[in-house]
């Protein structure tokens, strides 16, 4: 969840050092908690923030230098790197004798139990935070007994964002698709109309280095065949709680015949993730599953020609459902600069012109008080279709966090191995969803 989700934003491209993932015991360790309510400012002395951010996204880049802007003493040091690297380090930087002030996490349970990430219960009392809609905070809350959704909150998001399909009009024009799929029928007659026609149904990346494109689908589908409870129990480490349900698998074999009827890019498991959106901006590819990140670059290099719409359910007129997250960062407990680092992550939210860099640069809400209102989008944006689109998720209680969120090391030892294999043909759906239910309980079981 780019992003993954990323994702999921990216929203959404995950790995982990071994031993750190799992619910773990024993609950996240409280020796940095802020023990009173908390409003810190950058003050006016010179100030770094030090920072690690994801390579390919810019909403990151553009709120630092709008920070800069209007607080000069403040200066960053940052550095970026792809997801998957950036994640699988991450117990590294944040133990470190430098640790970053800011950066970006996918994954959150084993950092706070490693007593990783400063507790930010203090600074959301102190700037109202808990004041905010509850739905913005509790993906970034982690409880005692190690699973996400309640307790102390650890994190905050830079904006919050949405998955589904976008799609080039003018080959949708062509395949006769005159309006969004209203049903997952639909939606499949449409992938065999392009394909008949010679038109690449479904553009994806699928390579290691991004991690598993494939796993938005997949997603899509499983909320389409099934609740969202089970899957969020399942991300925030419910116990009990399994990926291997009956509707789940009926999702994954319908993915699996989407591969064996040649509806994705033969050379699917080499497209890295910025690869794909070249490709797709260039006319290669009739939908594309991503997230509301992407509606900046699609605007600009397929303008007017780019739709978006929420991926539809198995029976018209059912619950609309999809991924819908923060783009989550995190302060290192450690940190040297904490609370100039807190104060920027509630300017974010509450800035006038930093919300219009999260809507115009990021495409998604930039979420902050309820009483604020949405910045403008440009006429014929297809912002405005995803912002829609979230009114949408939202009214029907239909958002998830991102199935590679679910463990440190999920995305990288389970999804994205499992789906290239099915792409390979070496894969079905329910052996996919039996082989990284196997991992994850064996990384909560490596994490007790």
């Amino acid at each position: 969840m780019k992003r993954y989700v990323a994702a999921a934003g990216s929203a959404l491209l995950v790995a982990l050092l071994a031993g750190c993932a799992g619910a773990g015991s024993g609950g996240p360790q409280q020796n940095n908690d802020p023990v009173t309510p908390e409003a810190p400012t950058c003050g006016t002395d010179p100030v770094v923030l030090n920072a690690y951010f994801e390579t390919g996204f810019d909403l990151p880049f553009r709120l630092s230098e709008e920070f800069t802007r209007q607080f000069p003493n403040v200066t960053w040091n940052i550095k970026q790197d792809q997801f998957q690297n950036l994640i699988n380090a991450t117990p590294r930087l944040l133990s470190g004798n430098n640790p970053p002030d800011l950066i970006r996490l996918p994954t959150m349970v084993s950092l706070v139990q490693d007593g990783l990430l400063k507790n930010l219960d203090g600074y959301a009392e102190g700037f109202g935070w808990d004041k905010w809609p509850a739905a913005q905070l509790s993906q970034n809350r982690v409880a005692d007994d190690g699973t996400r959704g309640s307790g102390s909150l650890y994190a905050m998001g830079l904006n919050y964002s949405l998955t589904g399909v976008f799609y080039n009009k003018e080959l949708a024009a062509r395949v006769g698709m005159t309006e969004p799929p209203a049903t997952v029928a639909e939606f499949d007659a449409v992938l065999e109309r392009a394909k008949a026609q010679g038109i690449l149904p479904i553009m994806v990346w699928n390579a290691s280095a991004s991690g598993g494109g494939l796993a938005f689908p997949l997603q899509h589908l499983m909320a389409a065949y099934g609740p969202t409870q089970p899957i969020n129990d399942w991300i925030f480490q419910k116990p009990g709680a399994t990926i291997d349900t009956p509707t789940n698998r009926q999702a994954a074999e319908h993915l699996q015949r989407w591969i064996e009827a040649g509806y994705f890019p033969p050379d699917a498991n080499a497209i890295q993730y910025t690869d794909a959106n070249a490709r797709f901006r260039n006319g290669e590819g009739l939908f594309i599953f991503n997230g509301d990140w992407e509606n900046a670059s699609y605007d600009e290099g397929m303008p007017g020609n780019v739709g978006f719409f929420l991926f539809p359910p198995l029976k018209e007129g059912d619950p609309v459902a999809a991924m819908s997250s923060p783009l989550t960062f995190g302060i290192a407990a450690k940190a040297a600069n904490a609370g100039c680092a807190a104060f920027f992550l509630n300017w974010v939210a509450t800035n006038e012109q930093a919300r219009q860099i999260n809507v115009t640069v990021g495409g998604s809400n930039p979420g902050g008080p309820a009483d604020l209102a949405i910045p403008p989008v440009a006429a014929g944006s297809v912002t405005n279709e995803t912002l829609a689109a979230g009114a949408l998720v939202a009214e029907s209680n239909g958002a998830m966090d991102f199935i590679a969120n679910a463990t440190g090391a999920i995305f990288a030892q389970g999804w994205t191995p499992e789906l290239q294999k099915m792409v390979g043909g070496e894969q079905d759906g329910a052996g996919l969803l039996a082989a990284v239910q196997a991992e994850y309980e064996r990384e909560l079981e490596q994490g007790s």
